[in-house]
């Protein structure tokens, strides 16, 4: 598959979920019903982000479990954690940022892949190497809004997922932009909710969210 495909290909995945959740998942036995209450809420994709012991099983307990689901892996840091994705069947991958290292072996993956950017710089790498959809990442600290405009200046042909500092409250004001194809967050996953397996509130904010944002 060629890089130009593998854009094309993930910028429609990031585009129809208009909400992607990043999911760091402690617990293993959470994964399945975490899963499922998000499908039930109308949020498809999910992020599953390498940052705990249990990320990789749990992805696949979710690619296994929920079908309806579309996984990403998220938090890749390196071409190891690029080819265990691609291994577990992930749909899509997901950087914080990119080495030149990651963007190669990322060029060269099978894999779908949007890789982390924060500034000029990093995104000409991510443009050197294929990448024209990217996550900019940590959104709100990098500048917010008046970031990303800056950036889509020079860049007008970058499509990108904004993520960190991303909430129910300008989750709208930035899908307004017309670079933006989604947005990433945790807030229709709360920790406290998982942690208490409040599946049916997580169900209930996800559809809210999703009917508003659809509907702006």
């Amino acid at each position: 598959m060629t890089t130009t495909s593998k854009q094309d290909q993930i910028a429609e995945l990031i585009r129809q979920a208009t909400v992607i959740p990043v999911l760091t998942i402690e617990r293993l036995e959470d994964a399945v019903p975490l899963a499922k209450a998000l499908v039930a809420g109308g949020v498809r994709t999910l992020e599953v982000t390498l940052r705990t012991a249990v990320a990789v099983d749990a992805a696949k307990a979710i690619i296994a479990g929920v079908p309806e689901a579309i996984v990403g892996i998220g938090t890749i840091l390196n071409g190891d954690d690029l080819a265990r994705a691609e291994a577990l069947g992930a749909k899509f991958g997901i950087s914080p940022g990119a080495t030149p290292e990651l963007l190669t072996a990322a060029a060269a993956s099978r894999l779908p892949f949007a890789p982390g950017i924060a500034t000029a710089s990093e995104l000409m790498q991510a443009l050197a190497h294929g990448f024209d959809v990217v996550k900019f990442f940590p959104a709100e600290q990098a500048g917010g809004i008046k970031a990303l405009r800056a950036l889509a200046g020079p860049f007008p042909q970058v499509r990108v997922c904004p993520t960190g500092g991303v909430s129910e409250a300008n989750a709208a004001t930035w899908l307004a932009e017309p670079n933006v194809l989604a947005v990433g967050g945790s807030w229709l996953c709360p920790a406290a909710d998982i942690r208490a397996g409040n599946w049916a509130g997580i169900t209930a904010m996800c559809a809210t969210a999703m009917k508003t944002l659809k509907a702006g």
